[in-house]
């Protein structure tokens, strides 16, 4: 899949990837401010989160839980310095759970995710608008 949006696109384009039925991992990668964050309130919303969504830059993994008894898990791993502060946290149990965990950052842990996950690659278009492009993990 792949599609360019602007933020008011945002809805429309989470639920096109929701509905692409991608594997539970998602790998979001993307330069800084390129609408990681922004994108996956975006998707937990569109899976049925109503609470309030925030980055886990400092606490490494916020979980939700969604309407329908779902949890997601959202990750940021920007801040480690090694994968064994991800093992630490138990990241594994985590990412092998069965539950949703959106990953942003993935590359610091890329021994640790699991086969078969998803990349979400955004990308900062000159005039302002956002490229998604969504294929098998690459990592």
């Amino acid at each position: 899949m792949e599609c360019i949006f602007s933020l008011k696109d945002l809805d429309s384009v989470a639920a096109q990837v929701v509905a692409q039925n991608p594997n539970k991992i998602l790998l979001f990668q993307g330069e800084m401010g390129a609408g990681k964050t922004t994108f996956i309130k975006q998707l937990c919303k569109t899976l049925g989160v109503t609470e309030p969504t925030s980055s886990p830059t400092f606490s490494l993994v916020n979980e939700y839980q969604t309407t329908t008894n779902q949890t997601i898990y959202h990750f940021d791993f920007y801040r480690i310095n090694s994968q064994n502060e991800a093992l630490d946290i138990g990241a594994e149990e985590y990412f092998y759970s069965g539950n949703w965990c959106f990953i942003e950052w993935a590359d610091k842990v890329a021994d640790l995710i699991p086969e078969g996950a998803t990349t979400i690659t955004i990308t900062v278009l000159p005039e302002g608008n956002r490229l998604l492009q969504m294929s098998p993990s690459g990592i």
